[in-house]
């Protein structure tokens, strides 16, 4: 049974861009919290179905939704109405999404909740609201949040982060609540890139799991993979302590672990023999660590990061290696130091 929800403060309007999976979640959330929520996207049927059954049948099926929810393919008015606004939509469509919506300079508070990075460009989904919706207030949600526990009332934390402090509190402040805990966290840059690059080793996770590897393997493989994207992020100018809390080690357990991460089920899958495609094909839905492993592995090669688990993978995903690949790099490869970020001084370890 869900447990009641409190909001601190006032109820507010609030629009959720995006009709997937997460964004139904944070709708959820919100509503749930007394706030007057609006879920915009552009399936006509879709709206319809959620109004009419309260149910996204297509991201949640079994799943009831507070039929408080508005679902909406209006845009214009569901903005002007809104005060804050979550854009919860694909990493591959979201610059697009955002331009079409005209964003610029409503003065409105907005959130990203998409875990992503963009190909090319290899910005980060906040980067792409403060280029193309400036004049807003900006912040990120991301962590440990399979939407399908939220819905739930399963007990969940999540991280609100932005430079912008009295943005931190004030997201907190509304979607906290008895089932979902609000932390905040001025790294912007490093919760969002957290967020984006555990999905490539879900999948990796998702592979060891197919192959019927113990839990002496994924307990290493989840530990390597934190070193790892601390040691990107870190050359990307985030802090490392960041990794230690909900959007780093949080988020990387979650899906390292769990069946409900659609990255785990695509490595699931590649681990069974199948390629990327016929993974893809069974997911059915987007998973943003194919993206991600492409865009990081370029990067990491040209900054000249030692990522071997991203290059292990990317070797199975892209040039059809086999999946035992990734087990014999990350234990044939040079052995260093197990934690990083530490110096030896006078027999003393120093952070």
């Amino acid at each position: 049974m869900k447990s009641s929800r409190e909001s601190t403060l006032t109820p507010c309007r609030m629009l959720v861009i995006g009709g997937g999976s997460f964004g139904t979640a944070i709708a959820e959330v919100a509503a749930s919290n007394g706030h007057q929520v609006t879920l915009w996207l552009r399936d006509e049927s879709q709206a319809t179905a959620i109004n009419e059954q309260h149910e996204n049948s297509r991201y949640l099926p079994g799943y009831a939704l507070n039929p408080a929810i508005r679902a909406t393919t209006d845009s214009e008015v569901a903005i002007e109405e809104a005060d804050v606004i979550f854009v919860s939509v694909p990493s591959k469509a979201f610059r697009s999404v955002v331009k079409s919506l005209k964003l610029e300079n409503r003065g409105k508070l907005l959130i990203s909740c998409t875990k992503g990075i963009e190909r090319d460009s290899f910005d980060l989904m906040s980067e792409i609201l403060h280029q193309e919706a400036s004049g807003n207030r900006i912040g990120v949600i991301s962590g440990p949040n399979l939407a399908k526990e939220i819905v739930a009332g399963v007990p969940t934390a999540t991280v609100v982060a932005s430079e912008d402090h009295e943005l931190c509190e004030e997201i907190q402040q509304l979607l906290t609540s008895e089932s979902f805990r609000v932390y905040t966290n001025p790294d912007r840059y490093g919760v969002e890139l957290g967020g984006a690059l555990k999905n490539i080793y879900a999948i990796v996770a998702g592979m060891a799991s197919s192959m019927g590897l113990g839990e002496n393997t994924h307990s290493m493989l989840i530990t390597r993979s934190l070193a790892e994207m601390g040691r990107f992020a870190v050359q990307m100018g985030a802090n490392p302590l960041t990794f230690l809390g909900l959007a780093g080690v949080g988020d990387l357990i979650a899906t390292c672990t769990s069946p409900l991460s659609r990255n785990f089920r695509v490595g699931l899958a590649l681990g069974e023999g199948k390629s990327l495609e016929e993974a893809e094909e069974v997911l059915g839905q987007v998973a943003e660590g194919i993206n991600t492993l492409r865009m990081v592995k370029q990067q990491a090669d040209k900054m000249g990061i030692v990522m071997p688990i991203v290059s292990g993978l990317y070797e199975v995903a892209f040039k059809q290696r086999d999946a035992w690949l990734i087990a014999r790099v990350m234990l044939m490869r040079e052995q260093k130091t197990d934690v990083e970020f530490i110096t030896q001084r006078d027999g003393k370890a120093e952070k």
